[in-house]
């Protein structure tokens, strides 16, 4: 899909351009808008919801102000209540506190998977 297409599709997709889509790179939005429209808007094997909460979740960590809006509200109007919204950076939390111990203290790798289980083995 060439830029012109792809600002008509934005358009049909919303309604109208949000004024920061002409802000991207001419030869970067056919493509960025391709993955968008794809994994965030298409039929995936993930359902609304679930991609949104991981939104906020990675969000919160990056930090990005607009995702974490953006993706709230996404969240909600798919059905996402607060106590969901909340255990999912309460999620990305842990993980990240975790993570941090686990680079910051160099564990090894290979050691963590033995002793947690074995390779894929989670209980």
């Amino acid at each position: 899909m060439d830029y012109d297409a792809t600002i008509q599709d934005i358009e049909t997709t919303f309604g109208s351009v949000p004024s920061f889509i002409h802000q991207i790179p001419k030869a970067a939005l056919p493509g960025a808008w391709a993955e968008l429209k794809a994994l965030e808007f298409g039929e995936t094997v993930l359902d609304a919801k679930t991609k949104a909460l991981i939104g906020i979740a990675v969000a919160a960590q990056i930090p990005c102000d607009y995702c974490v809006w953006a993706d709230t509200n996404t969240a909600k109007q798919a059905g996402a209540t607060d106590e969901e919204i909340a255990e999912a950076v309460g999620v990305a939390a842990l993980t990240r506190s975790w993570s941090t111990y686990f680079n910051g203290l160099q564990v090894d790798f290979e050691t963590f998977k033995t002793e947690l289980g074995g390779e894929g083995a989670m209980q």
